[in-house]
């Protein structure tokens, strides 16, 4: 998983507040057994709009999106999160997740920035009026940077350190093998052993 230190990069205003799974990626495009592929279907059911955001110069380029209240609620399809990392974003800013949306998120690299709604306007506002502005996700001061923009964001200690390390629950684990080899070893002993049932069958001498 890559590491996010910090992030500076396009960002796109999608003003739109519940945006659930199902609109982030519809659940008949839910196919492929891998995480590759899934950008292409991002918000699909909006993409023929012309004037839909993410269809317009630059914010087709964009890797941070800032969306209303209640993004990612609904299913706990984890496809939500593959089409938004493979289309290429990096963070996600918003009032509130949902709940499973966030964990998922975590596991995959991608980072849900919880800011208060007003903080929400004025970056709306800002990327509208100059579209090429800049926005900062700092994870190592957990802070958003933009222009006449500063707002410090909350994240549990242990997503933050593995995030910083690039670490999912496999890779974190992984990093404790030899203690888990360590751990088997002894274990084995102990454990209770069977031998192949004699005779002509359960209940016969």
């Amino acid at each position: 998983m890559e590491k996010f230190t910090v992030h500076t990069g396009q960002a796109a205003p999608l003003r739109a507040s519940n945006v659930d799974t199902d609109q982030i990626i519809p659940v008949r495009f839910l196919t492929r057994l891998t995480k590759a592929g899934h950008g292409q279907d991002l918000f699909a059911d909006w993409r023929d709009d012309p004037e839909f955001v993410l269809n317009r110069q630059p914010y087709d380029r964009a890797t941070i999106l800032v969306a209303g209240t209640d993004f990612g609620t609904g299913s706990s399809r984890e496809g939500a999160v593959y089409a938004l990392t493979d289309h290429g974003f990096r963070a996600i800013i918003a009032p509130r997740f949902g709940d499973i949306f966030t964990g998922n998120a975590h596991q995959n690299g991608l980072l849900p920035v919880v800011v208060p709604a007003p903080v929400v306007e004025r970056l709306w506002e800002l990327l509208e009026r100059e579209p090429t502005a800049p926005v900062t996700v700092d994870l190592v001061t957990r802070t958003v940077r933009a222009d006449g923009v500063e707002c410090r964001f909350d994240v549990p200690a242990e997503v933050r350190d593995r995030l910083l390390a690039g670490l999912d629950d496999i890779g974190t684990t992984l990093q404790h093998t030899e203690d888990i080899a360590a751990y088997e070893a002894r274990r084995r002993p102990a454990l209770p052993t069977t031998t192949r049932q004699r005779g002509p069958g359960r209940g016969h001498p």
